[in-house]
């Protein structure tokens, strides 16, 4: 399978063929859609040949374009754990839980200073839901035959993070990281890390050999069992102050 990036240095956007179209892999920040559709086209897609957007999650760099995207491309539908959508008509991340680290930590900070310590994105507008696909008992097993993979519920970095098998490899969002500020492929920001513990052993049993993530090179998946040890080992540091949050 062909596996196109149509992201940026700091967030993956990934496109593959499914037989009633391309699925894309999140979105990426707000008015980042025309730079994807440039990369898409160079590489012979056009964005109208998109059928599914699979969102891994709802924080502002993999839901950031999405609204936008919907108004362009009417055809286009949206798979998504019900526990998104709340997030998604906010139209902000949730600030349950703490960055994993030190590291992550400065980054965040950074990111404030930076004017991004808000992580606001535009909400999904009301017009727009009923393109929306939760997973659901019911909806799974079509999704998974239009998908042509295997729907995983991944929470731990956020409440609604879900992954995708197809054949060998998974696209795992934030459920795991490759490269600063992440160490030990463990995501720069979790939840609840009892969940993303579990969340690992759900990606490990899939017995894939590559994982995709949202950040970083794809990597091996042994690197999963090498490092899981380290997440009990995890402290966390919300963002409870104005100078991170700047709200």
């Amino acid at each position: 399978m062909k596996i196109y990036n149509a992201g940026s240095i700091a967030m993956n956007t990934y496109v593959y063929r499914a037989p009633g179209g391309y699925v894309m892999i999140d979105t990426g920040y707000a008015h980042r859609l025309k730079a994807v559709e440039k990369k898409l086209r160079r590489q012979g897609i056009a964005l109208s040949e998109i059928r599914y957007v699979f969102l891994t999650h709802a924080h502002d760099d993999h839901a950031g374009f999405l609204n936008e995207l919907l108004s362009k491309y009417p055809a286009i539908e949206v798979i998504v754990s019900e526990k998104a959508l709340p997030v998604l008509r906010k139209g902000q991340n949730s600030f349950t839980g703490g960055c994993s680290g030190r590291m992550a930590l400065a980054f965040c900070r950074l990111m404030a200073l930076a004017g991004k310590g808000s992580h606001r994105f535009p909400a999904i507008e009301d017009r727009h839901l009923d393109r929306f696909i939760p997973i659901s008992p019911e909806t799974q097993p079509r999704l998974e035959t239009a998908l042509q993979g295997k729907i995983l519920f991944t929470p731990g970095h956020t409440s609604d993070s879900i992954s995708l098998v197809i054949g060998d490899i998974i696209f795992c969002g934030d459920a795991a990281m490759n490269g600063i500020p992440s160490l030990n492929r463990i995501t720069i920001w979790i939840e609840d890390k009892d969940s993303f513990h579990h969340s690992w052993d759900i990606l490990m049993a899939e017995n894939a050999s590559l994982l995709y993530p949202a950040h970083g090179k794809p990597f091996d998946s042994n690197d999963l069992k090498r490092y899981q040890n380290r997440i009990s080992a995890v402290r966390l540091y919300p963002l409870a102050d104005r100078s991170c949050r700047m709200k």
